[in-house]
């Protein structure tokens, strides 16, 4: 029995809920609550009937990952302390609101929002002076150094919309600099010279993996957040004052494009290598390891078929083999989610390095070759076993979906030909190509038969829904024109 994920934003009150539960199902006999005592903590049913609400949290406690009821209780009370919602701005009047459209918030982010804030900031350059989180955002310099002259623990004081240190607002502000007044990276320098925590951060709506000022420098992520206008500069300057470059969240948000600019500064302070950071010190055995940060990086590039991020891990001594840390791999190694991507290159390189290259089987190899847009390698696969096309369809349903998003024209008609559904998966082949803004690959895909009304389960959207929360302009304009 797998060691669980808490839910984001965990609670102490349905946690102390859940452990009084299970006593009542221990001594009641149900199978399923003495099956989870068993594994968590075996000792407990050497005498069921003295089962108590003690054990039982304990249980629960490990059930979590977590050695003791009382260190569970002592990470609630980081996620209590650190959690914040930063949320889009409302009525766009007054400096509130002007820090929260020149803010990244990750909630409901707008290129309109930044080009609003930075009008605001033109038309009244007033509003860079109220308070330190907006002379951070804006990079003030003077403002900056009058308010810390004033009271320097403002260096480190959480305030302004997001309850936020300046820091993070200069991090997430996406306003620029304006020489020689406004400098961003000037301001941080005087910041982090005065007190700043080099690792300020915060976790967003209690999820496990911190947003730091790192990770707001860097910037990217599901929407393609631009990076900070300074962002190597601002990267190296908090990296050099302490900062620890084993940020999972940094590592996370830019993952979904090929640059790594970012890797390669954070290799050059580290990364990869342990050590004792403030954000593990406080987030515990909930944040994976720097071995499995990188490991999880290389088997989503050898997914994704990004062959110079691969080659750039392995050379940094990433394990080939390595199982990385998120369950959507299901224990899959780089080399097998390659070799079913297709990417015969990346598939190449890891086996080069010593990755375990034992074959996969029939139908993975006839998916792979789909993948890769081979339809000679399929048509031969084919000939030889003529049941594969119906196996394929029948392992993978959704493969129309992972063909477009690696992009390939060739792999999506050779799928379609051979029967795989347009419009299967838990979002489609169109929702992805729409996300992508790939209208050469939507149009194919309206010609075969998807649906353009068809929503995703997750978020209940139709493809243009999803255009248009991804600010793919051109492809709002092609499905809203059909």
């Amino acid at each position: 029995m797998p060691v669980q994920s808490l839910p984001d934003s965990p609670r102490l009150e349905h946690l102390k809920n859940q452990a009084k539960a299970l006593l009542r199902n221990v001594r009641a006999g149900d199978t399923e609550a003495l099956d989870i005592v068993r594994e968590f903590d075996p000792r407990a049913l050497d005498q069921p009937a003295e089962f108590s609400l003690t054990t039982a949290q304990l249980t629960v406690a490990r059930q979590y990952g977590f050695a003791s009821w009382a260190k569970l209780r002592d990470y609630l009370d980081v996620v209590t302390t650190y959690s914040r919602a930063p949320e889009p701005p409302t009525g766009e009047t007054g400096s509130e609101d002007f820090l929260r459209l020149a803010c990244l918030n990750y909630t409901n982010d707008r290129t309109a929002h930044i080009d609003r804030a930075k009008a605001m900031l033109a038309a009244d350059p007033s509003l860079a002076g109220p308070t330190i989180y907006t002379a951070a955002a804006t990079g003030d310099v003077a403002a900056c150094r009058a308010f810390l002259a004033a009271d320097p623990a403002q260096a480190r004081r959480s305030g302004g919309p997001f309850d936020w240190p300046p820091l993070l607002y200069l991090a997430y502000s996406r306003l620029g600099d304006n020489p020689p007044d406004r400098s961003a990276v000037e301001t941080a320098a005087l910041l982090l010279d005065t007190g700043a925590d080099p690792d300020s951060g915060y976790l967003w709506r209690g999820m496990a993996s911190p947003f730091t000022a790192l990770t707001g420098a860097f910037g990217g992520g599901e929407q393609d957040q631009p990076p900070h206008p300074r962002a190597q500069e601002l990267a190296r300057l908090l990296l050099t004052a302490g900062a620890d470059p084993n940020d999972n969240q940094a590592l996370y948000n830019r993952m979904f494009t090929p640059a790594n600019d970012h890797l390669e500064l954070l290799f050059q302070f580290g990364l990869g290598t342990e050590r004792n950071g403030v954000w593990r010190r406080r987030m515990a055995d909930t944040y994976p390891s720097p071995v499995r940060m990188l490991q999880e990086q290389l088997r989503w590039a050898a997914d994704h078929d990004m062959a110079a991020r691969v080659r750039l891990l392995l050379d940094h001594g990433v394990d080939p083999d390595g199982l990385g840390y998120h369950p959507i791999y299901a224990g899959q190694t780089a080399y097998r989610l390659a070799t079913l991507a297709g990417n015969r290159e990346i598939a190449a390189m890891l086996a080069a390095a010593g990755a375990d290259a034992s074959p996969v089987d029939a139908v993975e190899t006839f998916l792979g070759a789909c993948q890769a847009g081979d339809r000679d390698e399929a048509d031969r696969l084919i000939a030889a076993d003529p049941t594969l096309v119906a196996a394929a369809i029948e392992r993978q349903p959704a493969a129309v979906v992972k063909a477009v998003g690696s992009g390939r024209m060739e792999a999506v008609r050779l799928l379609l030909d051979l029967g795989f559904d347009v419009n299967a998966g838990e979002r489609t082949g169109l929702h992805e190509a729409a996300w992508r803004g790939d209208v050469p690959l939507a149009r194919l895909l309206l010609e075969r038969g998807a649906d353009p009304e068809r929503r995703d389960s997750t978020h209940d959207s139709t493809p243009l829904g999803w255009a248009e929360h991804g600010g793919q302009q051109e492809m709002v304009e092609f499905l809203s024109g059909r």
